[in-house]
């Protein structure tokens, strides 16, 4: 994948640059924003920081896995795991945020980046298949970015696209 300019976000000051790292899509430098610390991942898309906040992951949506009285869905297991891989419980994380910072049901809304490496997670999560996009205006900064990646995924068959038939 070649280097992408990064649009500046919300309070953001410098753009970064999104190009292909080990793990997948990085960012360098880290968009502005305050730092935290990963206590636990809930599932493919949402995580819990040492201040006991929830952090949904704008732009994104895993498969289920532990939504209560609702089944889990296909791949659901597989997207969080791969996000408690990315994030183990002490890893130092930058947030960034979009336009709107919390949902209804409470949820800090943030884009979320690895800040030992400058892995972007919401990226990542689309780029191998254990997410797919989830564009809810107006908190649509990186969606034309999440929708290419997502087509690729999908052409390629990653994670979900080959693994599951709906």
């Amino acid at each position: 994948m070649s280097a992408i300019a990064l649009l500046a976000g919300c309070g953001s000051t410098t753009p970064g640059v999104i190009s292909e790292g080990t793990s997948g899509p990085v960012v360098n430098p880290l968009p502005d924003g305050p730092n935290a610390v990963v206590r636990r991942v809930v599932d493919g898309d949402t995580l819990v920081i040492t201040n006991g906040d929830r952090i949904r992951l704008i732009g994104i949506d895993s498969p289920e896995s532990v939504r209560p009285n609702a089944p889990v869905e296909c791949f659901g297991p597989q997207a969080s795991a791969r996000m408690k891989q990315l994030l183990p419980p002490g890893e130092g994380i930058r947030l960034e945020y979009d336009r709107e910072r919390g949902d209804r049901f409470g949820r800090t809304l943030a884009y979320v980046f690895r800040r030992s490496d400058g892995l972007f997670i919401n990226a990542a999560q689309i780029d191998s298949g254990y997410a797919s996009t989830l564009s809810i205006a107006p908190n649509t900064l990186y969606a034309d970015r999440f929708t290419d990646l997502q087509k690729q995924a999908k052409s390629d068959k990653r994670g979900l696209w080959g693994a599951c038939t709906n």
